[in-house]
């Protein structure tokens, strides 16, 4: 799958910083950075289930999103604990965010807060969270600018929260619209041909439609990567998301 990526990415004339991370090889970094939030007193163990927290969030209490966590296990008893762990089941880690309200620019979506919920950081089967491991890397990598899709905005707040746990510098973001299906849905294999080795199209096809969904390059146009970089210019960038379909792609 990575080959598959990076082969796509010379396809289309674009290149990288080298080497290439793999998350897989950077689990020690994640682990410093979880014991540290231990030592600080900031996280506690989570059984709870997918299934317990949204039968909890749909409850009557005025919890705002199914996919925000309720605190159930946030200040559990010694005996409870006790309980809990006698049935077997592992244990999340829990960011205790203590309500903390985030707030930050996003270059293409403006000024956006958030309250921050007890998000996990280590899963129930030991594998660091993505929240968790985007910040360390983003930060080993000296990253400035995150640059990724507009439905990732939500998670935001929590990785600028832990970046500021750990004491990471925070880098800037900008959230960019999505590319869409023919049906309006993020664009997935459901839609069919939507990789380049898939697709009836070249590359030059694909980059030049990409071009022109960004506003930098006129119909039947074939722009080289130089000349996308001569045009580019971030505050043209679009706010709204593109839809794709193979007719719209020559």
């Amino acid at each position: 799958m990575e080959e598959a990526q990076l082969s796509d990415l010379r396809a289309l004339g674009l290149d990288w910083d080298s080497p290439v991370v793999r998350q897989s090889g950077r689990m020690e970094l994640y682990e410093e950075a979880i014991a540290r939030l231990d030592t600080d007193g900031l996280l506690y163990p989570c059984y709870c289930t997918r299934a317990e927290i949204r039968a909890a969030a749909s409850a009557p209490h005025g919890i705002p999103a199914s996919d925000r966590y309720p605190g159930t296990c946030r200040e559990l008893t010694v005996a409870q604990r006790s309980v809990r762990e006698a049935s077997g089941r592992p244990p999340a880690l829990r960011v205790r965010s203590e309500g903390a309200r985030i707030v930050f620019d996003d270059r293409l979506l403006g000024r956006f807060e958030e309250a921050v919920d007890d998000f996990v950081v280590r899963r129930n089967d030991g594998t660091p969270a993505y929240q968790l491991a985007v910040v360390v890397d983003d930060a080993a990598q000296g990253i400035g600018e995150v640059v990724r899709g507009a439905d990732l905005t939500d998670s935001t707040p929590r990785q600028i929260l832990l970046a500021r746990l750990l004491g990471l510098p925070e880098p800037r973001y900008a959230h960019v619209p999505l590319v869409l299906g023919p049906d309006e849905q993020r664009l997935a294999k459901r839609h069919g041909a939507v990789t380049l080795s898939e697709g009836d199209e070249g590359p030059d096809e694909v980059r030049a439609w990409m071009a022109r969904s960004l506003g930098l390059a006129r119909v039947g146009e074939m722009p080289s990567p130089d000349d996308l970089i001569a045009r580019f210019d971030p505050e043209r960038l679009p706010r709204e998301p593109t839809v794709w379909s193979p007719k719209t792609a020559v």
